[in-house]
C-alpha cells in the first residue's frame, strides 16, 4: 500500500500527531501513551479498510513473540488481500521479534502495513533503528502533561465529533478528569452525546462538579481570590464527602504556582503559553488574579501551603487543622 499524501501535519522530532499517520509500509508507534497508540492504530486500520474492505488484520503480542512469527504473518498471501500487521508492546519483546524485525524491513511486502508499538527505551535498539532507517512513519505517542496540552487534547476531541467548547468548560473538564487521557476522551464523549449547543462549564459541573479535582480546584480558586467564607465552605463540604486531603492541598499548590510562574514570566519576558506551556485561559486568569497579590503575599502563601503539605501527610495531628490554616492564611496574603 503507498502512502497517503497531503497529511495536514508534518512530522516533527517525535514524530507526526495520530490523527495525522497515513498509510505506509512501516510505522512506529514510539510512546508510553497507550491511548493515543490505540488511537493510531484504530485510524490507521480504518484507513486501510476504507481503501480496501476486504483488508486482514492480524496482531501480535511482543511479550509473547514467537520466533518467525512476522515472516509468517507477512508472507504472501494465497487470495493477495492487503493486511495490516500490529504488533502491540515491542518493548516487551524477545530477540527473536527484533531479529526478525531488522531482515523483514530491508525487504517489506509492498501490500502489508506493519504497525510496530513501542512504549521507548533501549530494548531492541538495532531493530528500532532500522525501521526508522528504513523511513518508516513515526506517530508520536508521548504522554500529554502540561495543562496547555490537555486542554488541546480536550479541544480537539469535541472538534473531531463537530462540537464547540468554550474555554470555561475545558479548563472544568481538565481540572474534573485529570490526567487520563482514556477518562477526557470518554467525557467528551459522553457530554457531546448529552448535550446541545456549545458546551459550557455549567454543562462539565452538571457531570463532573463532584469530582474530587473539581471541588478542590473550586477551593484554591476562592482561596486565591481571598474568600476566606467561600473557601472554607468548599473546604469542609469536599472533607465531609470523604476527600482525602492531600489532593486539596495538591490543588492550593498548584494554583500558587501558576501564579508564580506567569509573574515570573512578565518580569522576564517570557511567554507562559510558548515557553513555560501553560494553557491561555490559565494564563488569563492568572494575570487576572495577580493583580490582587504581591510577591511577599505570594510567598507567605506558598510557604502555608507547604507547611501544611507536610503536616497532612503525617507530620501533624489535625490534618483538618492544618488545612483550614493553610486557606486563611491564603486569603489573609491576597491583596497584601
Amino acid at each position: 500500500m503507498s502512502a497517503a499524501r497531503g497529511s495536514r501535519t508534518r512530522p516533527g522530532a517525535s514524530g507526526v500527531p495520530w490523527d495525522a499517520a497515513v498509510l505506509t509500509p512501516l510505522t512506529l508507534l514510539w510512546g508510553k501513551e497507550d491511548f493515543l497508540a490505540d488511537r493510531g492504530v484504530e485510524r490507521l486500520i480504518a484507513l486501510a479498510r476504507a481503501k480496501e474492505p476486504a483488508t486482514e488484520v492480524t496482531h501480535l503480542d511482543g511479550s509473547s513473540y514467537a520466533a518467525g512469527s512476522l515472516t509468517v504473518v507477512t508472507s504472501p498471501s494465497l487470495f493477495g488481500e492487503p493486511r495490516v500487521v500490529v504488533v502491540a508492546a515491542a518493548e516487551t519483546a524477545n530477540d527473536a521479534f527484533f531479529t526478525d524485525l531488522f531482515d523483514y524491513v530491508e525487504t517489506p511486502e509492498p501490500d502489508v502495513v506493519l504497525v510496530v508499538a513501542h512504549a521507548g527505551g533501549n530494548r531492541g535498539k538495532k531493530g528500532i533503528d532500522a525501521l526508522r532507517a528504513a523511513g518508516a512513519q513515526v506517530v508520536a505517542c508521548q504522554p500529554i502533561t502540561s495543562p496547555r496540552q490537555k486542554a488541546d487534547f480536550v479541544t480537539s476531541e469535541f472538534a473531531r465529533v463537530g462540537r464547540k467548547a468554550d474555554s470555561g468548560a475545558v479548563r472544568a473538564l481538565v481540572d474534573a478528569v485529570g490526567n487520563d487521557l482514556r477518562e477526557l476522551a470518554a467525557a467528551c464523549a459522553q457530554l457531546a452525546a448529552d448535550t446541545t449547543g456549545p458546551i459550557t462549564a455549567q454543562a462539565v459541573d452538571l457531570y463532573y462538579g463532584g469530582r474530587v479535582e473539581v471541588t478542590a480546584f473550586k477551593v484554591a480558586d476562592a482561596a486565591v481570590a481571598g474568600d476566606f467564607a467561600q473557601a472554607v465552605a468548599l473546604l469542609r463540604h469536599t472533607l465531609a464527602t470523604g476527600t482525602d486531603p492531600v489532593p486539596i492541598v495538591a490543588a492550593l499548590a498548584s494554583k500558587l504556582r501558576t501564579l508564580v510562574k506567569v509573574g515570573a514570566a512578565r518580569g522576564r519576558q517570557l511567554d507562559p503559553v510558548n515557553d513555560l506551556g501553560i494553557a491561555p485561559w490559565q494564563v488569563d486568569r492568572a494575570r487576572r488574579e495577580l493583580a490582587n497579590w504581591t510577591p511577599e503575599g505570594l510567598a507567605t502563601a506558598i510557604t502555608a501551603v507547604a507547611t501544611a503539605d507536610e503536616q497532612v501527610k503525617g507530620g501533624g495531628r489535625d490534618p483538618v487543622y492544618a488545612l483550614e490554616k493553610a486557606v486563611l492564611a491564603i486569603c489573609q496574603a491576597a491583596g497584601r
